[in-house]
């Protein structure tokens, strides 16, 4: 207890000088290689960002770096790195750049890859009949904006013109125009909307509305991470409604959503090999591949069974680095915590092929403070959540990291928490510990908690402490 009590007081006296300077996220952590993997990918993570007098405004790579240029899956994937790096502005520029460029002419997309001067990247775009574009990006993209929303409390992520624009267009001319439907996916034609005449060598004619994110099947007809991509975009949108105060529409497409979900279960599960298959070629062959990831980032599994066979066939092969940097996210989202480890140090490592890639950087950042810290915000009730995911035997600290218009700062280990709340509104502070505990001790009081259960079955009990700007609280369980 002494040693606990002297980390809390270095920890209340480091986060008050950081407060003063609100320069980057500091961590630390008593697992030093971790420790060094969150520097390394912070620092790097940082060197993206684009120049100030760049024509396009703020941004970061996030793309191939030699193009100098932002696309919409990758940026989808790093904006809560993003967020937690300080670079609002560019998360806010990029993601109104590719809602306000969606257009009728390019049947409901945008531009899938945007650079530094502002205009459609050359490498993936010639005009608007002749483009590269993978057709999950709008509903990854819609549901970075309510994420974006949850995070930061900014509300025209679901409420500005541009956006709902760009969410009401997605959910309803995109689907239409690109044959789309529940009951369309393995009976759509091949090259919907395809530039006339038609030339298949030609990627920017072949590839104008990929129903996947895996770019390498050949003659491919639908990708069950399309078939996850509808399902969350929908699930998104709902949610969007309904903080908008429009429940009746919002439960409509709940239930369209749920059709997706179901195809997945019906349709794409193989119970010979205990897998998905991850796609479906024009012949009408059923195959696999790494479409599996997008299974967990979009969160569309349900059956607790199948998605522990998802998981453990992912962590025992080998994939490219664009994969395994989602890893650290997901697999925090479903329990998998120790790999999540493993996985971030794997991720840093000096000897990991094309870690310079700009995902792998951001998403060890969001490994470590969404998924081994467990910190996540909710603006519709302006709460920040924390979960201890790391070692029993660790200790994580965590200063500024800026979310709902302010900072906070967490330090946390197994029986153990507290936060530092540097914002100008009150929050709530859902604090959660792993286990069945009755009380959770905060503020000289005993708070009798709730339980839930998180996707691997394990209970976590929370309870819910207000905290004034300014106020510094600590929580503990027996």
């Amino acid at each position: 207890m002494m040693i606990r009590s002297l980390l809390l007081l270095v920890f209340i006296q480091l986060s008050f000088r950081l407060y003063a300077q609100h320069g980057p996220v500091v961590f630390h952590s008593s697992n030093k290689a971790l420790e060094a993997a969150f520097n390394w990918a912070q620092q790097t993570a940082l060197s993206y960002q684009g120049r100030p007098g760049d024509p396009v405004g703020p941004w970061y790579e996030s793309a191939l770096p030699p193009r100098s240029a932002f696309c919409m899956r990758d940026v989808s994937h790093q904006c809560i790195g993003g967020e937690i790096l300080g670079l609002a502005a560019a998360n806010k520029n990029m993601l109104t750049l590719f809602a306000k460029n969606i257009s009728a002419e390019k049947d409901w997309c945008s531009y899938w890859e945007m650079n530094k001067h502002g205009v459609p990247a050359p490498e993936d775009y010639r005009n608007d009949k002749e483009f590269w574009y993978n057709l999950n990006a709008n509903f990854d993209i819609l549901n970075a904006c309510w994420r974006m929303y949850l995070w930061t409390g900014d509300k025209s992520y679901i409420n500005d013109p541009v956006f709902r624009r760009f969410h009401d267009k997605s959910v309803q001319e995109y689907i239409h125009t690109w044959v789309l439907q529940a009951d369309s996916l393995l009976a759509r034609p091949a090259y919907p909307n395809a530039p006339q005449p038609f030339n298949e060598q030609d990627a920017f004619h072949r590839c104008r509305g990929l129903p996947s994110y895996s770019e390498g099947v050949p003659h491919l007809k639908m990708g069950v991470d399309l078939v996850a991509a509808l399902y969350r975009g929908l699930e998104t949108y709902a949610s969007i409604l309904a903080a908008n105060g429009q429940a009746k529409e919002a439960a409509t497409y709940r239930h369209k959503a749920e059709q997706y979900r179901r195809h997945i279960e019906d349709t794409w599960w193989d119970a010979s090999a205990e897998r998905y298959n991850t796609h479906i070629t024009r012949d009408g062959a059923f195959g696999k591949g790494e479409g599996e990831t997008f299974l967990l980032w979009f969160d569309a599994l349900q059956d607790s069974t199948r998605a522990r066979h998802t998981v453990e066939h992912l962590v025992s092969n080998d994939w490219n680095v664009e994969n395994q940097s989602y890893f650290p996210v997901v697999l925090s989202r479903y329990g998998y915590y120790d790999q999540a480890l493993r996985y971030i140090l794997h991720l840093a490592d000096t000897g990991t092929e094309r870690r310079e890639y700009p995902e792998v950087s951001f998403g060890v950042v969001e490994g470590v403070i969404q998924g081994l810290m467990g910190i996540d915000a909710d603006a519709q009730h302006q709460r920040v959540s924390t979960l201890f995911n790391g070692p029993a035997a660790d200790t994580l600290t965590a200063a500024n990291i800026p979310l709902l218009a302010g900072h906070i700062t967490v330090c946390e280990y197994k029986n153990g928490a507290t936060l530092e709340h540097h914002g100008s509104k009150p929050i709530v502070w859902r604090v959660k510990f792993t286990g069945q505990h009755a009380y959770i001790k905060a503020g000289g009081r005993k708070l009798k908690t709730l339980q839930e259960r998180d996707k691997r079955g394990k209970f976590i009990s929370f309870a819910d402490v207000p905290l004034q700007p300014g106020m510094v609280m600590t929580a503990l369980v027996d």
